[in-house]
């Protein structure tokens, strides 16, 4: 049974993104053109792959099923033809990158601009989310995360700053009424504010001196889910609303104000740096193989 390459690409696009009009604006195309791809290739294959209602469009237990499959073999389908740009004076195409909402604020502004100035042939597609994802059945390239979340069969590129630490904070107006806390199980007393995980998972809050690691929940009124509401967060602090804990690269314009003061800085805890990772098990893209030649290029 044949299907249309193109069929199984829309179908693909509609199933990731989870409707018709979001799949065409990641695909460049018309909802409509979509929705007639998909219909030829139920047709053709004799079943129904989308329940579709007035509200979401989730794949059948058969959908489902292919979905599973078509992932990694498109795929490896593009890696194929991108074999071709091994001719080309520059690689083309395009490059997508699955990171958190961290890195795309505090890695990727001093790498994206020069890169594509260096590549102008490629385009460059940045999904940032922060849980953790299987890149490929995402329909991404490579994605961005920290050592402690990647999987074995992964190979990982460090990317970014190699020690970065976290900062906790206030606004000075906090600190005068409320008080500094002078050890880390302080802040049970204090208003602190806090994120969530997509998954649930609440973040603790660990700090470490002199070998010593400290981890604390704290309770405060303000809990928002990392990554995209995260500057809320951070502006509830500035206006004196509580503490917060965060990467110190994303504080450090506040702290350098004033508008923040460091909180238990000496209590504050490094971690090694971020790394672009990639199945090991697929030819690289050209693209891909650009990126990664030219973070190595500029590390440091």
């Amino acid at each position: 049974m044949q299907a249309d390459l193109g069929d199984l690409q829309a179908f693909l696009a509609v199933a990731r993104a989870g409707g018709f009009r979001e799949g065409a604006r990641l695909a460049g195309t018309s909802p409509s053109g979509l929705s007639e791809a998909v219909r030829r290739l139920e047709a053709r294959l004799g079943v129904r792959l989308l329940h579709r209602t007035t509200r979401s469009v989730l794949p059948t237990e058969a959908g489902a099923r292919l979905l599973d499959r078509l992932g990694p073999a498109l795929g490896e389908v593009e890696a194929a033809m991108d074999v071709v740009n091994l001719f080309r004076d520059r690689p083309a195409g395009t490059l997508r990158l699955n990171v958190p909402v961290s890195a795309a604020r505090l890695v990727l502004p001093r790498i994206v601009p020069p890169f594509l100035a260096a590549y102008p042939d490629i385009q460059l597609e940045i999904i940032a989310e922060d849980s953790f994802v299987d890149v490929l059945a995402a329909g991404c390239d490579a994605g961005i995360r920290y050592d402690e979340r990647l999987e074995g069969d992964m190979i990982a590129v460090p990317i970014g700053p190699r020690v970065q630490r976290f900062a906790t904070a206030a606004a000075p107006a906090y600190l005068r009424h409320h008080g500094q806390p002078q050890h880390p199980r302080d802040l049970l007393g204090h208003a602190c504010l806090r994120g969530r995980f997509a998954s649930g998972a609440m973040i603790v809050w660990e700090f470490e001196r002199e070998g010593e690691v400290v981890r604390v929940n704290p309770t405060g009124p303000l809990l928002v889910s990392v990554g995209a509401a995260t500057d809320l967060a951070v502006d509830a602090a500035i206006a004196g609303t509580g503490i917060i804990t965060l990467f110190e690269d994303w504080l450090r314009p506040y702290l350098d104000s004033g508008a923040l003061e460091p909180v238990l800085e000496p209590w504050w805890q490094s971690f090694s740096g971020p790394f672009l990772y990639y199945p090991g098990r697929r030819l690289v893209p050209a693209p891909l193989r650009a990126f990664i030649d030219f973070i190595k290029a500029t590390a440091g």
